[in-house]
């Protein structure tokens, strides 16, 4: 079971363009899920369908499917994921959080690219739906690839212990990916796990980003109770 005691392993599960259909994208997550124990597993975002737009309603039924494969599956890992489902007869772009066999967590993503049209298929979800959730007193917060670059969803994310951000972020805007996790990490003192993968124009990186804004290969939480108390915020405005 994952807890606020050791470090935490973090997994991540790429988008690969070579595997296209979504039952074998489905099984690579659930291996990834039956070879890691106490561990946050971060598929990148829409990892099992992409953007199908022509196939839309496609995507959205498998991702019932998906879920449930999932929910049997998962025990004591953290998997964090965003799928395509229809919600009121609209379709959005959820991020949902399993563990211990159930869904924890979930949240439609609340700005949509629209450079990418994304707002011509997908309904906007809720800005008051990005707030810290607690796993086994994990304080843990997400962002979903183009919210990472609103300032008022750091704030509210404040006194995370982790934020995860699933992405499919624009490989000419690489470095704005990596400063904004990187960012985000000093200003909130937490570790950002940033996750991005799929085609050649997508940025394929993963990063886990410490507190003190370091890359680190895993989630070390006492680095954030030293940096916390290093420099008080509070006490030094």
């Amino acid at each position: 079971m994952i807890s606020k005691r050791g470090n935490i392993d973090v997994k991540f599960v790429e988008l690969n363009s070579n595997i296209q259909r979504h039952d074998d994208r489905l099984d690579y997550l659930l291996q990834a899920v039956k070879n890691s124990q106490n561990s946050i597993i971060v598929a990148s975002e829409v990892y099992l369908s992409d953007f199908d737009y022509d196939n839309i309603e496609q995507a959205s039924s498998f991702s019932e499917f998906a879920i449930d494969k999932l929910k049997a599956a998962v025990e004591n890992q953290i998997v964090i994921f965003t799928t395509i489902r229809k919600i009121d007869n609209a379709f959005v772009n959820q991020a949902i959080v399993i563990n211990c066999h159930k869904i924890v967590h979930v949240q439609e993503k609340a700005k949509l690219f629209k450079l990418g049209g994304e707002d011509k298929y997908f309904r906007a979800g809720e800005t008051d739906k990005i707030k810290p959730f607690e796993i086994n007193g994990l304080k843990i917060g997400m962002l979903v690839c183009f919210e990472l670059r609103f300032k008022e969803f750091w704030k509210s994310l404040e006194g995370c212990d982790v934020v995860i951000v699933p992405a499919k972020w624009g490989i000419i805007r690489e470095l704005h990916f990596k400063v904004l996790s990187n960012a985000l990490a000093i200003m909130n003192q937490c570790f950002v796990v940033a996750h991005s993968s799929g085609d050649k124009d997508i940025v394929n990186n993963s990063m886990i980003y410490s507190p003190d804004g370091l890359l680190a290969p895993d989630i070390d939480l006492k680095e954030i109770i030293k940096m916390r108390r290093y420099i008080v915020m509070e006490q030094l405005c």
